[in-house]
């Protein structure tokens, strides 16, 4: 008998039970970082969550400032913006650069949030 549990009905691959430090909201913040035009299906394939849960984490993220959408032609461009400070008292003398910086190393050429 196989004691490897993923192989169990209904249990998913074992890498997506693990928990992470980052949050969705960081995953898809990263990603929108990196390829501001990414469309978000994509990005649900990279963050590992379904495009409605990325619908919906891009519209708190605008509703409360930390990103900006731009209609250009048929798709959206996105801006993160940079200057906007981590919500959680623990952590709010830093910045969403800050945490770009932190995780990725840079915070790229675009999404300056000036």
């Amino acid at each position: 008998m196989n004691n490897d549990d993923s192989s169990a009905v209904g249990v998913a691959d074992d890498t997506l039970l693990r928990w992470t430090f980052l949050t969705n909201h960081a995953h898809v913040l990263i990603q929108l970082q990196a390829e501001p035009d990414l469309v978000l299906r994509k990005v649900a394939e990279r963050v590992g969550i379904t495009e409605r849960a990325v619908q919906r984490i891009v519209h708190e993220l605008e509703e409360e400032g930390y990103l900006e959408r731009e209609r250009v032609g048929r798709r959206n461009h996105y801006r993160v913006m940079l200057d906007k400070h981590l919500r959680h008292p623990i952590e709010s003398h830093c910045s969403i650069g800050d945490l770009l910086s932190l995780v990725v190393g840079t915070t790229g050429k675009t999404g300056n949030g000036k």
